[in-house]
């Protein structure tokens, strides 16, 4: 019986320093859990001249990762330093030591992942990564474990918190893109490139670890569409809260006559949805169940202590495999490797969606007739329609709202309507989700 577990940290940067602070902080209650105390034995940084968090004993921080992955008193090893390689090396190392581990790291799972949970499971060990997505809210434990006896139906996440922050702000303040996102770069919430954030990419990662879980099937990233919210203009979210709605960077996944949606895209959501209502750095994510119906997971998506309760509190859940014997009693992606299935994964021209548009169009007689026109011979129906004052031969706005139609057939509406002679500007688009 082991009278200590033992923990190596490889990265000291925001994430790792908020494990050790947490470690060191609860760690009598953390004791008082689990029954035996977590040691961090070694920790390893690039950064040394970071200041170590408080109660972190120096002569136990070094800068060589192999003095965690091949320290024989290291039970758990904790990957947060980030980055492609050499983390999956670090990982598959440990691995092979027969070393638990727990990650952070969406971007080196949402593009390998598999690698990973094919190595844990066949050397028996366990590989936990509740803090890939959405920091401290326990969304993965929640589809892996509370939600299990459930066919998901659907996902609807808002799980980047610097692309949440900017959208709150446009909404808020009716500011522009490029000012909310220096507001952001100045307030530490966006990168000096917030290329992975603003452009859906961190959101698309996250996804694809919540569908591998959810649905027990492998995702490619180059599969799950991906539009950022950089072309978003303060004149659209105006006119979606006089239709009563509310624009947001969604992650979405929904089954579909057996095969699978996976797409992320700005998205006006209904105001009286609860997902509009998540602003600022929150995260949500909105999963529904065939048994449990609907449920909302919310809270900090990011941050030194949030993202590490999330770590910790994967290493505690290993710490009690180990007591009891049972480490590799869940598969790390949920579904046992043997039954997990290839769903067809739709291409975004396939999926059905209500739309918004907004044309820019020169006002003269006929216009409205003519668009809605081609819109109809696309089998695409209009629901509501908005065309504000007259600027007789001027350019106007004329905003519209559509029924449920096909993505291939609104692109080609769309092509053909902004060849005609009164279309001033490449009409905008943006898809509508009720969030069944």
């Amino acid at each position: 019986m082991k009278t200590k577990i033992g923990i190596g940290i490889i990265g000291l940067g925001t994430v790792g320093s908020g494990v050790a602070e947490i470690l060191l902080r609860n760690g009598d209650i953390i004791k008082r859990r689990l029954g035996i105390p977590l040691e961090i034995v070694r920790a390893v940084t690039k950064d040394t001249g970071r200041p170590l968090p408080e109660g972190l004993n120096p002569a136990a921080v070094g800068t060589d990762a192999m003095q965690v992955i091949e320290n024989p008193d290291v039970d758990i090893v904790v990957e947060v330093m980030g980055g492609i390689e050499p983390a999956k090396s670090y990982i598959l190392r440990s691995i092979e030591n027969g070393k638990h581990v727990v990650t952070a790291n969406k971007a080196l799972l949402s593009l390998t992942g598999d690698d990973l949970f094919r190595a844990a499971s066949q050397r028996g060990v366990d590989l936990y990564f509740e803090a890939s997505v959405c920091g401290g809210i326990p969304i993965i434990k929640a589809l892996r474990e509370g939600l299990s006896a459930n066919r998901i139906e659907s996902m609807y996440g808002i799980v980047n918190g610097t692309s949440n922050f900017i959208m709150t702000k446009m909404t808020q303040e009716g500011k522009e893109f490029k000012d909310v996102l220096k507001e952001a770069q100045e307030l530490g919430y966006a990168e000096a490139d917030p290329t992975f954030d603003v452009e859906g990419i961190d959101a698309s990662h996250k996804l694809s670890i919540l569908v591998n879980i959810a649905f027990g099937t492998p995702v490619n990233l180059k599969d799950v569409y991906t539009e950022g919210i950089s072309g978003i203009q303060p004149l659209d979210i105006r006119y979606a809260e006089e239709l009563k709605y509310r624009v947001k960077l969604l992650a979405i996944s929904k089954m579909k006559d057996g095969s699978l949606e996976a797409r992320v895209h700005p998205t006006l959501v209904p105001c009286s949805h609860l997902m509009s209502t998540v602003d600022g750095v929150f995260n949500a994510v909105y999963v529904t169940g065939d048994a449990v119906g609907h449920t909302l997971f919310y809270g900090r998506g990011a941050g030194s202590l949030p993202t590490g309760s999330a770590v910790v509190g994967d290493i505690i859940d290993i710490a009690r495999n180990i007591q009891s014997g049972s480490c590799g009693r869940i598969p790390p992606a949920s579904f046992k490797e043997e039954h997990r299935i290839a769903l067809n994964i739709l291409s975004i021209d396939d999926i059905v969606s209500m739309y918004y548009f907004r044309f820019t169009v020169i006002d003269m007689p006929g216009v409205l007739s003519k668009i809605a026109g081609i819109l109809g011979d696309h089998k695409i129906s209009v629901a509501s329609v908005i065309q504000k004052g007259r600027k007789e031969g001027g350019e106007v706005s004329l905003v519209m709202l559509t029924h449920e139609a096909v993505e291939r057939n609104v692109k080609s509406a769309l092509q053909e309507i902004d060849s005609l002679s009164f279309i001033a500007a490449k009409t905008v688009m943006i898809r509508v989700e009720e969030g069944k």
